[in-house]
């Protein structure tokens, strides 16, 4: 994905009490995306979304997982995640999340 989609700026929306984001992909096709959280490893952010469709369904199975930072103007913005190493440890601390929230279900 291109590094040219990390802006909130263009459609940060609330969508059915979830915010949703627009991300440009490589081919420049847009993916709308619900955020499912928002978590902290190792004192760097991380933002998890869920491909919606327009009707604000899940598309697939798959989560994508991203750097998250704030500009100097507190505009959130999206960063790739630059080696395996890291993005195993933001995976880890998802799942753990997941899992911790889907005990609290029962």
């Amino acid at each position: 994905m291109s590094d040219n989609f990390n802006d909130f700026s263009n459609g940060a929306t609330d969508l059915d009490g979830g915010i949703t984001v627009s991300l440009t992909l490589d081919d420049d096709q847009e993916l709308e995306c619900k955020v499912l959280t928002i978590f902290t490893v190792e004192e760097s952010d991380y933002i998890a979304l869920l491909p919606i469709n327009e009707n604000g369904e899940q598309i697939g199975e798959d989560v994508y997982l991203y750097g998250y930072d704030e500009d100097e103007n507190g505009t959130p913005v999206i960063l790739n995640i630059e080696s395996e190493e890291e993005y195993n440890k933001a995976t880890d601390e998802f799942v753990r999340i997941m899992e911790e929230a889907e005990n609290a279900e029962e």
